[in-house]
């Protein structure tokens, strides 16, 4: 089923295709796609914002298709689960990924090991060419690390320690992380949704 998949994000987009070859959708990326502002409430919320935005995108220009989405954060735990749905604006509007990791850790200097559990939450909507919605969840417990490490992936990744594997998700080779990635666990709940709903 061709999809498409509503995001800017080029490394979301790469772990996207990967984590769904196989599946019963084909991915691709809307040129025209244009971003939608994002509330700050809930990540199903968002991810529905942009998957029907880009549906009407798409129907507008008589494009009859799927369309993907997802919305994703970190929750710290001693930053009162913050900053959640707010992670690609954490830092302000306008600021690097650099200085968003930089202010994190600076923000958790001092806090120690036991007290640094975070997880990363992922939220999936699908729009299906007749109008319908679908939507799943994934999560990924973990501790957010002292320093950067790691150079793969993107966004919280270089922070994001994992203590199954001893090492944080920017430290994964891209397979080893989009098969338990909270983007993962969000696409089979999704794919598990779609096979019922077919």
């Amino acid at each position: 089923m061709k999809t498409y998949v509503a995001s800017k994000n080029a490394g979301k987009l790469v772990e996207m295709r990967a984590i769904f070859a196989g599946s019963a959708l084909d991915l691709d990326t809307y040129e025209q796609y244009r971003d939608v502002e994002e509330g700050s409430s809930s990540y199903i919320d968002n991810a529905l914002l942009k998957a029907r935005s880009l549906a009407e995108q798409l129907h507008a220009a008589g494009i009859q298709a799927a369309v993907l989405s997802d919305d994703s954060g970190i929750e710290v735990d001693a930053m009162d689960r913050r900053p959640g749905v707010l992670s690609a604006r954490y830092a302000g509007a306008g600021a690097t990924w650099t200085q968003r990791l930089a202010l994190m850790l600076e923000e958790l200097r001092g806090v120690p090991d036991a007290a640094r559990t975070a997880r990363f939450v992922c939220a999936m909507a699908l729009v299906l060419p007749g109008g319908a919605e679908l939507v799943a969840t994934g999560i990924v417990e973990g501790v957010v690390a002292h320093e950067e490490h790691g150079v793969r992936g993107f966004g919280y990744d270089p922070i994001f320690y994992f203590p199954p594997r001893d090492c944080t998700f920017a430290e994964l080779a891209a397979d080893e992380k989009n098969a338990l990635s909270h983007r993962r666990r969000a696409a089979d709940a999704l794919l598990t949704t779609l096979h019922e709903h077919a």
